[in-house]
C-alpha cells in the first residue's frame, strides 16, 4: 500500500462524513429526527441526529473503493460494524431493551471472533468467548462516552490516528486504512459536532465507532504475548475505560441503572469544575493521545507491554475513584447559561 493511497482515503473519508453529516442533518430535521430539550439535557433546541451514518459511510467507503475485499478479518468488521451501526440507527429511531441491544451486539461480535480475531488472553478456548465479552462492553462504553458535544468525536479522531500507526508497525495495512478513515471521518462529522453542536451521532455512530475500535485493537493483538495483548487492550480505550468506571462507581453508590442518563460522566464533572465544553472535549482527546502515544511506542519496540499496561492502568484507577470527589450538578442554574451537554439515556 502505497503513500498516495493512504492520503486519498484519508482526505476522502473526511469530506464524505462532512458533507453526509451536512445533508443527513438536512433531512433529520426536516423528518423531525431530533434529540428534543429536556430533563438533564442542556442544548435549548432539538438536534437532528445522523451524523452517525455519515461517519460510518466516510469509513467503510473509501477503503472498499479502493481496497475492496481483500481481508477476511477486516472484511467480517466492517460488514458486522455496519450492522451495529444500523442497530443504532433502529435505537434512535424507537429505543430498543437493552437485552435486545446487547444480543445483536454479541451476534455481530461472535461473527468477527470466527474469522480468526482473537485476544490471547490465556492461550486456550476461553480467549473466543473472553474477546466476544470484550468487544460487547468496550463497544458499549463508547456508546456511554457520547455525552458531550465534541467528545467522543475528538477522542475517535486520536485514538483511531494512534491505532492506525500500530497496525501499520504490525504489518496490518487494510485495518490500519480502515482505521485511518475513521479518524478523518471523525474530523469530518466534528465540523458539525464541536460546541455547539448542529448534529449528533447517536447510537449509530457511537455504537458503530466502539465496535471498529474494539474489534481492530483485538484482531492487532491476536497471536501475540499475554502483556502485549493487556497494553493493546487497554492502550486503545482507555478514555471510555475510565468514564465507564466513573459511572460505574457513580451509580453502583446512588442506586441508579447504569443504562439511565445522567451527569456523573467525566466529561460532567469537568465541566463542574469550570472548564468549558470545548476545552473538556479537548482534554479528553489529549488523554486519549496520551494512551495512543504510548501503545505506538509498544508496537514500535521502544516500551516494554508491561511497563506501558503498569503506566496506564495506575492512573486508570486513580482517575476512576477521584471524580467521585466532585459532586456533579443536577442542572443548570436558573440564569446562567448552560454547559452544551447531551445524553440520551445514558
Amino acid at each position: 500500500m502505497n503513500g498516495a493511497t493512504v492520503l486519498i482515503a484519508g482526505a476522502a473519508g473526511c469530506l464524505l462524513s462532512a458533507g453526509a453529516t451536512r445533508e443527513l442533518g438536512r433531512l433529520a430535521l426536516r423528518w423531525g429526527f431530533t434529540d428534543r430539550p429536556g430533563g438533564y439535557k442542556a442544548h435549548a433546541r432539538p438536534i437532528p441526529y445522523l451524523g452517525g451514518v455519515a461517519i460510518m459511510l466516510g469509513t467503510v467507503a473509501p477503503p472498499l473503493g479502493l481496497l475492496g475485499l481483500v481481508d477476511d478479518q477486516v472484511t467480517a468488521i466492517v460488514i458486522a460494524a455496519v450492522a451495529v451501526c444500523l442497530l443504532g440507527l433502529v435505537d434512535d429511531l424507537a429505543p430498543l431493551s437493552p437485552l435486545t441491544r446487547l444480543a445483536v451486539e454479541a451476534v455481530a461480535a461472535c461473527g468477527v471472533v470466527l474469522s480468526g480475531v482473537q485476544a490471547s488472553v490465556t492461550g486456550t478456548w476461553l480467549d473466543a468467548p473472553l474477546t466476544l465479552l470484550w468487544i460487547v462492553v468496550v463497544t458499549n462504553s463508547f456508546n456511554l462516552l457520547d455525552n458531550m458535544d465534541g467528545a467522543l468525536g475528538s477522542v475517535t479522531a486520536v485514538t483511531a490516528a494512534f491505532l492506525a500507526g500500530t497496525a501499520f508497525v504490525y504489518g496490518q495495512p487494510v485495518a490500519g486504512l480502515l482505521l485511518l478513515t475513521l479518524a478523518h471521518a471523525s474530523v469530518g462529522f466534528l465540523l458539525f459536532n464541536w460546541a455547539p453542536a448542529k448534529v449528533f451521532m447517536g447510537d449509530a455512530g457511537s455504537l458503530f465507532i466502539g465496535f471498529v475500535l474494539s474489534c481492530t485493537a483485538a484482531l492487532l493483538i491476536t497471536g501475540r504475548d499475554t502483556t502485549t495483548v493487556v497494553s493493546g487492550l487497554l492502550l486503545p480505550t482507555f478514555v471510555a475505560t475510565v468514564d465507564t468506571g466513573v459511572v460505574l462507581l457513580s451509580r453502583k453508590r446512588a442506586g441508579r441503572p447504569l443504562l439511565r442518563g445522567g451527569r456523573d460522566h467525566v466529561s460532567h464533572r469537568l465541566c463542574d469544575l469550570g472548564l468549558g465544553t470545548r476545552l473538556t472535549a479537548a482534554l479528553l482527546a489529549a488523554a486519549a493521545a496520551v494512551a495512543g502515544a504510548l501503545g505506538l511506542t509498544v508496537a514500535l519496540g521502544w516500551v516494554s507491554p508491561l511497563i506501558a499496561t503498569i503506566a496506564a492502568a495506575g492512573p486508570a484507577l486513580i482517575l476512576i475513584d477521584l471524580p467521585q470527589r466532585v459532586r456533579a450538578r443536577p442542572q443548570a442554574q436558573p440564569g446562567n447559561p448552560p454547559t452544551i451537554i447531551h445524553e440520551r439515556r445514558r
